[in-house]
C-alpha cells in the first residue's frame, strides 16, 4: 500500500502553499503529491487568490522536489489539444526527472468551462478516448518517424511526435469513475491505473471487478494495472480534534467517517484496510486545509506507517 497526497487547489491557494504542502509530502514520507486540474473553486469560500494552473503548477513543483511522485486527478480533456497535452507533461516529466504521472478525465465542470470561456462539448468521452489515442500515439513513435491520426475530433498529419518523455514507454497514466462500460474499457485499453474518487466499498468492489474483466476481455491480466481510492479525510487525535479540522473545511464529522477517511487513526487504518481487501493497494487523502501541515504530520506518524 503506498499513500498519496491530493489537493483541490481551485478552492484557494498560491503556488506558495502547494510547494509548502509538496514538500512536506515528501519529507513525511508520503509517494506522491497530485492535485486537480480545475479552474472554479466548487461550493462555499471566496477561492481567493483564484485558480493555479495544474500542468504549471507541476512543472514548478518538479524543479523543487526530489523523490515523490507528481500528478493530476483529473487533467479534463476539455481543457487542451492533445497534442499540446502531450508536449506539457513529457516536458514536466524531463524536469521532475521521470516523476509524472497524467490523470486524465472526460471534464464535467460546465461552470468552470463558461467562466473562461472554453467549449464544453458534448461527446466529451468520445473526445477522451481520441485524447488517449493521440497521447499514446505520440508518446510511442520512434523518433525519426511521424504520426498521423485522423479522428472525429482531432486529426494530426506528419507529426514528429516530440518531445519524447523521460519515462517509457511513456508516464502512467491513470483512469477513474463509475462508468460502466466504457470507463472500464477505456482503463483496461490505457491505464496504468485505475482509480475510484469517494466511492463506498460496494462501488468500488464492483467497479474494480468490471475492469479486472475489461483487463482479460483485452489481454491483460485481470491486476495488471494498480486499484486506488481517493477520499476526502480528516483525522485527529480524538473526536473533538476531528470536529475542529472539519469544521475548517466546512464538513460534518459524521458525514466524513461515512463518505471519506475521518476519525481517529485506528478507525481510518481500519477504513483503509477495508478497501485493501477489495485489491486496492494504493489511497489518495484529499486533503482541504493546506495550511494545516499537522494534519498530514499526523497522517504520517500513525496512519500510513501502520501499513508495511
Amino acid at each position: 500500500m503506498d499513500f498519496r497526497i491530493f489537493t483541490e487547489p481551485q478552492q484557494g491557494a498560491t503556488y506558495d502553499t502547494l510547494l509548502e504542502v509538496a514538500k512536506a509530502t515528501e519529507d513525511l514520507g508520503f509517494d506522491a503529491f497530485f492535485r486537480s486540474d480545475h479552474y472554479l473553486r466548487m461550493g462555499d469560500g471566496d477561492g481567493l487568490p483564484g485558480p493555479t494552473d495544474a500542468w504549471i503548477t507541476l512543472a514548478g513543483l518538479a524543479r523543487e522536489t526530489k523523490r515523490i511522485r507528481l500528478g493530476t486527478l483529473m487533467t479534463a480533456a476539455t481543457f487542451r489539444l492533445p497534442g499540446v497535452l502531450a508536449i506539457q507533461v513529457a516536458q514536466v516529466d524531463a524536469m521532475s526527472g521521470g516523476r509524472i504521472e497524467l490523470g486524465l478525465g472526460a471534464g464535467w465542470f460546465e461552470q468552470e468551462h463558461a467562466a473562461y470561456g472554453i467549449p464544453f462539448p458534448r461527446e466529451k468521452f468520445d473526445r477522451l478516448e481520441e485524447q488517449l489515442e493521440i497521447v499514446t500515439g505520440l508518446w510511442g513513435t520512434p523518433e525519426g518517424a511521424t504520426f498521423r491520426y485522423d479522428g472525429q475530433h482531432y486529426s494530426l498529419a506528419d507529426s514528429p511526435a516530440l518531445p519524447k518523455p523521460v519515462q517509457r514507454p511513456h508516464p502512467p497514466i491513470l483512469i477513474g469513475g463509475f462508468g460502466a462500460k466504457r470507463t472500464p474499457s477505456l482503463a483496461a485499453r490505457f491505464g496504468a491505473e485505475f482509480n475510484i474518487p469517494f466511492g463506498s466499498p460496494e462501488v468500488a468492489a464492483q467497479q474494480f471487478g468490471r475492469v479486472r474483466e475489461a483487463l482479460v476481455e483485452h489481454g491483460r491480466k485481470a491486476d495488471d494495472i494498480v486499484f486506488s481510492n481517493a477520499f476526502a479525510t480528516c483525522v485527529g487525535k480524538d473526536d473533538a480534534a476531528v470536529a475542529r479540522r472539519a469544521a475548517v473545511i466546512g464538513r460534518d464529522p459524521d458525514e466524513l467517517k461515512a463518505n471519506g477517511l475521518a476519525g481517529s487513526p485506528a478507525e481510518v487504518v481500519d477504513k483503509i484496510g477495508r478497501f485493501a481487501e477489495l485489491g486496492a493497494t494504493r489511497v489518495y487523502f484529499q486533503i482541504l486545509d493546506l495550511h494545516d501541515l499537522d494534519h498530514l504530520a499526523l497522517i504520517s506518524a500513525e496512519v500510513t506507517s501502520q501499513f508495511g
